[in-house]
């Protein structure tokens, strides 16, 4: 069976290609990047250039497929442009969704994010939790306008779509935006990272990339469609995060708690910087900062119940993370 994957050079659908072709899918790519592509040496790939804003080159990427894994995203964490989160994250989507009426895909998987559900304010965060505070970010905005755009296009024409909700996905690979708790871990290991977010104890979920790639699999194999999949790991805090480190690693580097108004105000500051002499991309913006005021725990048994979901223990995770970090790099996500 032959299979269309988008985001197909980025953090997740390069590790979804590879399984995929392991396990005897024939696969097309969309890409932008003619470096990122060559350096993935994936040669059994169709890939095709272009991107999810060129209806033609999602519609040539789809032809003689019967599935779609739509993983692509604009996923950056500074706002410069909020349009674009508009104009990738739901545009796009549309165009996907069109394509796959006119090519006569059977099934579509939707890679979505667990930020869309909002904190967990009145308990663990389920597929049935309903955000209480507006969206914190122009990402979670855009994701939840693209999954109502998907049951629209559920309801009135007909197409099956699963839709996943990965939590914070880590894991070796290329450090960039969409793989920032990795690079965290990276630079705590060379003795580079020295914040503990408020007090240390808000509490977050933290998906193992692997298990994410095979969440995304088993929702193709298992997932209903109209249904959303949270696919995450254990929940743990940023104490225990570090806790669990430095017991790998057997190097304890100091970390100093922000309050959290220092660190807005911190955050406001390097926005400020970065609009004057524009050299650097921020390393984390106001919008993320007030994200750390909550805890994001959520719950994975409608994935394992339904999907045959598994997850990595925290700690093992961890480690095989740790072992890669030497041969990972940082790039730059464009």
């Amino acid at each position: 069976m032959r299979v269309f994957v988008t985001g197909g050079t980025g953090f997740i659908g390069e590790k979804l290609i590879r399984r995929l072709l392991s396990e005897g899918y024939e696969v097309n790519a969309l890409y932008r990047s003619e470096k990122k592509k060559e350096a993935l040496a994936l040669s059994q790939v169709n890939w095709i250039r272009g991107d999810i804003t060129d209806e033609d080159s999602v519609d040539k990427g789809m032809r003689g497929c019967e599935v779609v894994f739509h993983v692509a995203a604009y996923a950056v964490a500074w706002e410069e442009h909020p349009g674009d989160f508009r104009k990738y994250n739901v545009q796009g989507t549309v165009n996907v969704l069109n394509a796959a009426i006119a090519n006569g895909i059977k099934k579509i998987v939707f890679t979505s994010t667990a930020g869309i559900f909002g904190p967990s304010l009145k308990g663990i965060i389920t597929e049935q939790t309903v955000s209480a505070l507006p969206h914190f970010t122009g990402y979670e905005r855009s994701k939840a306008e693209a999954g109502h755009v998907i049951k629209e296009y559920i309801e009135k024409k007909g197409l099956h779509v699963v839709i996943v909700n990965p939590t914070r996905v880590f894991g070796p690979g290329p450090l960039n935006q969409s793989n920032s708790t990795t690079l965290m871990i990276k630079k705590y290991v060379e003795g580079t990272w020295h914040i503990l977010p408020g007090d240390g104890t808000a509490i977050g979920n933290y998906a193992y990339v692997d298990d994410v790639v095979n969440g995304h699999i088993l929702a193709m194999l298992h997932g209903r469609s109209g249904e959303q999949y949270i696919l995450g790991g254990e929940n743990i805090s940023y104490r225990e995060f570090f806790d669990a480190l430095i017991r790998i690693t057997g190097r304890k580097h100091w970390l100093l708690p922000l309050p959290l108004p220092v660190m807005l105000a911190m955050a406001y500051l390097l926005v400020g910087v970065h609009k004057i002499y524009r050299r650097f991309l921020p390393p984390v913006t106001p919008a993320h900062v007030r994200k750390f005021n909550y805890n994001w725990e959520v719950s994975c048994e409608k994935a394992k119940r339904e999907l045959g979901y598994t997850i990595t223990p925290f700690e093992e995770a961890l480690k095989k993370t740790v072992a890669a970090i030497s041969s990972l790099t940082e790039v730059e996500i464009r």
